[in-house]
């Protein structure tokens, strides 16, 4: 399956739910308690992350795109931080706040990276079912998709309503249900309920094609859209009428920690049905993010740069030849994750001692180098008749096999100053023995605050050389 990285940035969702504050005390354990046969954690920090609906919310900041929540608090410390921490990620958050209840926390007592105990404040909330509605609806004609983000917590008195009213304006309505009642998400586009979770409403599954049979029944009987079941380390399966199922395998390379890994299936899931992806890619999509996020630790997110790494992994275009407009997005996830881009250019035709040490030196500027080559036109403009020697997809392939390089792109000018306008690398570096004013597009570099070097070349080492040198002896 093909897979592209989204425009996050304009695909407005929506999440309806349960809100709740996740807590963590952080400490060292050194002894056991004199008083029970208990490890003493000594607490030195306490941090607070929104979960729940509040979580699958923070998803989808967390991938750029825009984020409304509507669901249900106490009047409370627990719901100013979970207010606080929600804004300052970018979300718009709408609690209808009870003073007589209190805000739902599940507080983590944390020690060596491992939970020894988890303690929850919560009752069930009373809500008002017809506010809940009116601040959705007055928000419904600013998003794409509608997430009902249920743990079964009351925050969602009334799901026809809310399903009925996204319908009504051709808004996709995904469900992460709960509890034994699956008819009460009727009409939903997708449900995403893990095995045990659709094992419990249509019976235990022997296998795979028991497994289908049971959720294409499930699908004509509530009349849902599809239905996503999420299968742990078995991965995916998507059921959808008239289609084949479709099953991904689980992309974790190391589980470490489950604690929200549905909010960001279905965040990731609705983000990307929201850009306009169709709905198979939107899922391997959410199994990717999936994957990255059980290798953190507690109710975590998954960033877009961490997404993109991740279909660029899957897509083979990690590292190597790449056109300028595979390249560019590479080169965003880098800046992202702080790495300094280096950038050279030549023509390469044959390669050798000289090119070698010369492209160690200029890797060694940064975290990662770009190597710009002219196209064959290009070199025989430059070179003159009979170069390039070697063909530029060789010269590329050859330069992509050295161990400095990170990727290599060709150009078709002379100069490679629009190719610098565009990439806007960290560091130009060039080889030879002139002055940065000889350097060919550093004032592009300098205008907006890079560096350019000059390195030396390695004596004696010159392809024009090597050329006549063959040619002598032919």
């Amino acid at each position: 399956m093909k897979l592209s990285m989204p425009r996050f940035d304009q695909a407005p969702v929506l999440v309806v739910g349960d809100v709740m504050l996740d807590r963590y005390w952080h400490g060292a354990t050194n002894r056991i308690s004199p008083e029970a046969p208990v490890p003493v954690v000594k607490v030195e920090q306490i941090e607070d992350r929104p979960g729940g609906a509040a979580n699958v919310a923070l998803n989808i900041a967390a991938l750029g795109a825009p984020a409304w929540l509507v669901g249900v608090t106490g009047q409370d410390e627990a719901a100013d931080s979970l207010a606080e921490r929600l804004h300052a990620a970018g979300v718009d958050a709408h609690f209808q706040r009870i003073a007589s209840q209190p805000t739902i926390v599940k507080l983590r007592v944390m020690s060596r990276h491992q939970q020894l105990l988890r303690l929850d404040f919560e009752e069930p909330f009373t809500t008002d079912g017809t506010a809940l509605l009116a601040d959705v609806t007055a928000l419904l004609d600013k998003v794409r998709v509608l997430i009902l983000s249920d743990y079964g917590k009351g925050a969602l008195p009334n799901h026809q309503a809310l399903i009925q009213a996204a319908r009504a304006r051709n808004i996709a309505v995904l469900a992460d249900p709960k509890g034994k009642d699956f008819s009460i998400y009727r009409g939903a586009s997708l449900i995403t309920p893990n095995l045990a979770e659709f094992e419990a409403v249509v019976g235990r599954c022997s296998d795979e094609a028991e497994l289908v049979a049971k959720g294409l029944k499930l699908l004509a009987e509530l009349e849902l859209g599809a239905l996503l079941v999420t299968r742990g380390e078995h991965g995916m399966t998507l059921l959808r009428q008239g289609f084949p199922a479709l099953h991904l395998p689980a992309r974790a390379r190391e589980v470490f920690d489950v604690t929200g890994a549905g909010d960001t299936v279905i965040s990731t899931l609705a983000t990307a049905l929201a850009a306009g992806e169709e709905l198979p890619q939107a899922v391997a999509l959410a199994n990717l993010a999936a994957g990255i996020v059980v290798g953190k630790l507690g109710t975590a997110t998954v960033s877009a740069p961490e997404l993109r790494r991740a279909v660029q992994r899957e897509q083979g275009v990690g590292r190597g030849v790449m056109t300028l407009d595979q390249l560019l997005p590479v080169l965003e996830d880098a800046r992202a994750h702080g790495e300094k881009v280096v950038f050279t250019n030549g023509c390469f035709d044959i390669l050798h001692a000289g090119h070698v040490a010369y492209l160690e030196q200029a890797r060694a500027q940064g975290d990662r180098l770009v190597v710009a080559i002219n196209d064959d036109a290009s070199v025989a403009r430059l070179k003159g008749p009979g170069r390039p020697i070697n063909s530029v997809d060789r010269r590329m392939a050859v330069l992509a096999g050295l161990g400095a390089v990170d990727w290599v792109v060709s150009f078709a000018e002379d100069t490679p100053e629009v190719l610098l306008e565009k990439v806007r690398p960290d560091v130009l570096v060039k080889g030879g023995d002139y002055g940065l004013d000889g350097v060919v597009g550093a004032d592009i570099v300098l205008a907006y605050g890079g560096d350019v070097k000059v390195l030396n070349f390695v004596d004696s080492c010159s392809t024009t050389a090597i050329v006549e040198k063959i040619r002598e002896r032919s």
